[in-house]
């Protein structure tokens, strides 16, 4: 029997497995973020789409429900971005995963007490530029992944990540089970990361209505990238929504992005001062055309739709190609142990495979 695979970003994220739940918005929640370090994986709470002020009640709602190490993602350009720093710090939340938003400063103050930098990066000159700016880990999404995604898929991108960078290098994108880890540790990977493969489990707040779509695709063709939502590329379940969208004209989906963000401006008691210094900080982030700011808005409230309200047909589902691979809901607790058994298995087969080898070589 194989080892239990302890690599070295069980020892940087203190879990036992080298498996990590993303911090997808919306759906990693306390208890589904608590569920995967329970089991022994390495969980992030989707800290980019906790409401202001609520940021610190999430934290302790974790403390309350697992005694393992956790990690908070966020965005620089989100309204409560210092507030969500403050509180990482001030409870010692193991590590913090992020895009292209901080800066050397932010990072080094992270990293000076204690936090591990963990981004997730798209593209190669990403994942240079995240180490130089100081990063422990990268996660390197390839485009089989859900939401916003790269060009280029997983089996290119991991070795083109590992040939450039000396820190750990976790693979995301098309993961969804043990022999995706054990390709992934071949490759020279310290673990994997997965999304998609964690909203499909039983511990996940997404509603049932919307559970059952994404086990009814079992295509992976029509989880698709488009850009019709906010100018940016991103990964759906193919839906009407989605149909509807691509047939309509930028004006008008800039129409309905203003809708969706005055709604937003209101739930959130942000006024029209307010609202505009959030766009500016998003169009200063350096990822958004002036397009993409002003259609960001729609994203969030056809997201909500579709994984919070329930409605697959009206609302958005992001999604990795994987979800056409799954075919039941686990716990986190059935599903990492699974996904051991299952690595365990494929390296057992590949060392026979070498000892026989080796003794056909004799």
């Amino acid at each position: 029997m194989a080892s239990n695979l302890h690599t070295i970003l069980c020892d940087k994220l203190g879990c036992k497995y080298p498996v990590v739940q993303t911090a997808m918005g919306w759906v990693a929640d306390a208890k589904l973020t608590a569920a995967t370090c329970n089991a022994g994986g390495f969980g992030f709470l989707a800290g980019a789409t906790t409401e202001p002020g609520d940021v610190e009640n999430q934290i302790l709602k974790i403390k309350n429900l697992t005694d393992r190490p956790f990690g908070v993602n966020f965005h620089m350009f989100q309204p409560n971005a210092e507030e969500l720093i403050i509180a990482v710090i001030k409870h010692r939340v193991r590590a913090v995963s992020y895009g292209r938003g901080p800066d050397a400063k932010t990072i080094k103050r992270l990293r000076d007490a204690g936090v591990v930098c963990m981004p997730t990066v798209g593209a190669l000159k990403h994942a240079v530029k995240a180490v130089e700016l100081g990063a422990d880990v990268v996660t390197v999404q390839g485009g089989e992944g859900g939401g916003h995604t790269g060009a280029v898929p997983t089996s290119i991108l991991l070795p083109q990540v590992l040939d450039a960078v000396d820190v750990p290098v976790v693979a995301a994108g098309g993961m969804f089970d043990g022999r995706g880890l054990a390709a992934a540790l071949a490759y020279g990977a310290a673990g994997i990361a997965m999304g998609t493969r964690f909203l499909m489990t039983s511990d996940s707040p997404v509603p049932r209505s919307s559970l059952d779509r994404y086990i009814a695709t079992k295509d992976p063709t029509i989880i698709r990238v488009t850009t019709a939502v906010d100018g940016l590329p991103q990964r759906f379940v193919e839906n009407d929504k989605i149909r509807r969208l691509e047939a309509m004209s930028l004006p008008a989906r800039l129409a309905m992005s203003v809708k969706y963000a005055r709604e937003y401006g209101a739930e959130a008691g942000l006024g029209m001062v307010g609202m505009t210094k959030l766009g500016w900080r998003v169009l200063t982030s350096g990822e958004n055309s002036f397009a993409q700011t002003v259609m960001a808005p729609n994203l969030p409230a056809l997201v909500q739709r579709g994984i919070v309200r329930g409605d697959p047909d009206n609302g958005l589902l992001p999604s990795g190609q994987a979800a056409a691979m799954i075919d039941r809901l686990e716990s986190c607790e059935e599903l990492i142990a699974r996904i051991m058994r299952e690595a365990n298995a494929r390296l057992d087969a590949l060392s026979a495979l070498a000892a026989a080898t080796q003794e056909n070589v004799r």
